[in-house]
């Protein structure tokens, strides 16, 4: 008995180890990437595809889904990351307040209810960002007001792999 005892121990104890030592990203996809307008390292969203592309050397990239912009909102340009931030409050930008006058002027990192998830991007030269979500059935489509949506496990691999001042580019 004190044996089976010890080995359900030590089972529960290597499920544990695994459970806390097993990767919290998904891998994004390795795909082919031949447009040789973007250097390695940067970040290009295409809109139309409603994807992300993190380009690597040797004609690949890391391609993850996103939500972009609803009509009228989708932003296209170049830029660079200009802020990273983990778990970080959020307060409506003005035309988001007025349309949604409802909103707390602040809602704190990490709460339900904040809609830039695990992390986000901020990018230069505007009130967009790369970010996670609280909203995972809203990646595929159209539905921001501009910024870039991903899912959470995805926007903590990405965030990993970029810095301060990578390049942005997002086309239609």
């Amino acid at each position: 008995m004190r044996k089976m005892i010890w080995v359900l121990v030590a089972a529960y104890t290597v499920v544990g180890v695994i459970l806390w030592t097993a990767p919290v990203f998904a891998a994004p996809e390795v795909v082919a990437f031949t447009d040789t307008r973007f250097a390695p390292g940067t970040i290009v969203v295409k809109n139309r595809e409603r994807r992300l592309y993190l380009v690597q050397r040797g004609g690949v990239a890391l391609r993850y889904p996103v939500a972009v912009g609803k009509r009228g909102k989708v932003w296209v340009g170049r830029t660079y990351i200009k802020g990273m931030h983990v778990r970080p409050a959020w307060s409506p930008p003005a035309e988001v307040k007025r349309d949604l006058p409802h909103l707390p002027a602040v809602i704190a990192g990490g709460a339900p209810n904040n809609p830039m998830g695990v992390a986000a991007m901020t990018l230069a030269g505007g009130e967009y960002a790369i970010h996670g979500t609280n909203r995972p059935g809203s990646i595929g489509r159209a539905v921001s007001y501009g910024c870039i949506r991903m899912q959470n496990r995805d926007i903590a691999d990405l965030f990993a792999r970029v810095r301060k001042r990578t390049p942005v580019v997002a086309i239609n």
